[in-house]
C-alpha cells in the first residue's frame, strides 16, 4: 500500500508516520500493493483527529476518529476500517469485477461471519396436473401468494402468483 500522510495544524513527525504505517499496515493483506491510502492527521481544540480514505473500484472505504491522543485515534480508525472491509467483502458479488483493488488472499479467505445460504426446511408435496385457472383457485383456497403446479396443457412445472389489483401472473420456465 502507498501512504499519503498529511497534517493540518500538526507537524507529521517520523514517529507519527511510523505509527500510522504500522497500524494500517495490518490491513495490507486486504489490498493490492498499489492501493493508495490517504491519511490526514489534524488537531482541533485539543482533539486529535485522523481521517483515512481508501478508494477502491466502485467505492470508498473511509473512517475518521478523534480522541485526546493521536495514537489512540490511530488505533480506533484501524479497527473501524477492518470492520468496514469485512462488511464490504460480504457484499462483493463478483470478485474479479468488483474486487480489483483487493488481493487474492483476502478474497479467498474464509470469513466466520459468512452469510452463506442455509436451507433449513424442505417441503415435498404431490403435484397433480391442472390448468392455470385451477391453479389460481387452489392458490386462493390456500391463501398463498404463489402456487407451483404441473400444467396439464404444456406438461411442464409452472408457477402462478398474485399481482396488484387482483390479477394473476404465470411463470412458464424455458430450458435453453
Amino acid at each position: 500500500m502507498r501512504y499519503i500522510i498529511t497534517g493540518k495544524n500538526i507537524e507529521v513527525t517520523d514517529a507519527l508516520k511510523t505509527a500510522v504505517q504500522e497500524k494500517l499496515g495490518k490491513l495490507e493483506r486486504y489490498f493490492n500493493q498499489d492501493t493508495e491510502v490517504q491519511v490526514t492527521l489534524s488537531v482541533e481544540k485539543e482533539r486529535q483527529k485522523i481521517e483515512v480514505t481508501i478508494p477502491v473500484k466502485g467505492s470508498i472505504i473511509r473512517s475518521e476518529q478523534e480522541s485526546s491522543d493521536m495514537y489512540v485515534s490511530i488505533d480506533l480508525v484501524e479497527e473501524i476500517i477492518e470492520r468496514q472491509l469485512k462488511r464490504y467483502k460480504a457484499k462483493l458479488m463478483d470478485k474479479y469485477q468488483s474486487g480489483g483493488d483487493f488481493s487474492e488472499l483476502f478474497l479467498k479467505e474464509e470469513d466466520p461471519e459468512d452469510n452463506a445460504i442455509k436451507i433449513l426446511k424442505t417441503k415435498r408435496f404431490a403435484v397433480k396436473p391442472m390448468d392455470p385457472e385451477e391453479a389460481c383457485l387452489q392458490m386462493e383456497l390456500l391463501g398463498h401468494n404463489f402456487y407451483v403446479f404441473f400444467n396439464s396443457i404444456t406438461e411442464e412445472v409452472n408457477v402462478v402468483y398474485k399481482r396488484k389489483g387482483n390479477t394473476y401472473g404465470l411463470i412458464e420456465p424455458t430450458f435453453e
